[in-house]
């Protein structure tokens, strides 16, 4: 999270400057663009990045600008060949978003609000929703916008942790599983089984690794059924959450999403009402941080 920081900047401005006619930001316009605190630490991301950013102009009546330089133009052209070419992956996830909520639904403004985590373009509505209309529509509820899946897919209803457990060749015979015992770490060979990534200080005991192990021996339902079938009470239910929440975060580009985001999906996905309680329990599964401007929960398997 700290070393994010400065790429950040170098980004913002990147896209400001890509924005513009030209492609070309006048330096004077700099404090419109960011704030008149925030233009001096854009000033000196400037001059301490002279293969990122080159200024040009102040010679004559030609006032000083900023643009990027041929390096950066060129990383940037891949960038946008990159997005084309993860078009699939983000249609496909999205779909996979929908599939996980209650009725197959979530408010177009809660899509908006985590598309940078999805990779979504900003431009999403044009690019792919009305471009799949096989796929996705908009329809307005109670004077609200939702985007809407139009058809199930069954072949889509796989978590990644049951990919994962598949690429690993992890899954056991039901005869063998119960002759796996669980290690040290708290990991279990199962199919029902969660990886665990515990903090190098963690040591547990006995009695933790065989309530652990219990735990991860209990069935539960798919993430992708319907969420009102199932008593809220039920350990079962409540195990469903975490395969949930585990899920959601394995749609996101980076495997992480800041809580109160995660949070905003709420009625969506059934999520309990004390959910940062949820994800501090299952700690061997998620991270929380609160480096940077906000509480950022982490896919900790993704971090391995």
């Amino acid at each position: 999270m700290d070393l994010q920081k400065k790429p950040s900047l170098i980004l913002q401005l990147k896209s400001i400057i890509q924005s513009q006619n030209h492609q070309r930001l006048l330096l004077r316009d700099l404090e419109k663009e960011v704030g008149f605190v925030a233009k001096w630490n854009f000033m000196s991301i400037i001059e301490k990045y002279p293969s990122i950013f080159r200024v040009g102009g102040g010679c004559g009546k030609e006032f000083p600008f900023v643009t990027l330089t041929g390096k950066a133009e060129k990383v940037a052209r891949e960038e946008g060949e990159a997005r084309n070419l993860m078009e699939p992956i983000l249609v496909k996830n999205l779909r996979k978003l929908l599939m996980l909520s209650i009725d197959c639904r979530v408010p177009l403004e809660k899509v908006e609000f985590i598309g940078n985590e999805l990779g979504l373009p900003h431009d999403f509505k044009k690019s792919l929703i009305f471009k799949y209309p096989e796929y996705f529509s908009i329809k307005v509820i109670n004077g609200r916008a939702y985007l809407n899946l139009e058809n199930w897919d069954s072949s889509l209803a796989v978590t990644a942790r049951e990919e994962r457990f598949a690429r690993e060749r992890m899954l056991q015979s039901a005869g063998g599983q119960n002759k796996v015992r669980i290690t040290k770490d708290g990991n279990y060979l199962g199919p029902f089984a969660f990886k665990m990534c515990y903090a190098a200080g963690f040591r547990p005991n006995k009695s933790y690794l065989e309530e652990l192990e219990k735990w991860h021996k209990m069935e539960f339902p798919s993430p992708y059924l319907n969420a009102r079938r199932f008593e809220v009470a039920d350990p079962k239910t409540r195990k469903r959450v975490v395969a949930v929440l585990h899920e959601l975060l394995s749609l996101t580009m980076e495997k992480r999403m800041i809580s109160a985001k995660l949070d905003a999906f709420h009625s969506e996905y059934r999520l309990p009402s004390k959910l940062v309680l949820c994800l501090i329990k299952h700690h061997g599964i998620f991270y929380i941080t609160n480096k940077g401007a906000r509480s950022t929960v982490f896919l900790k398997e993704a971090y391995d």
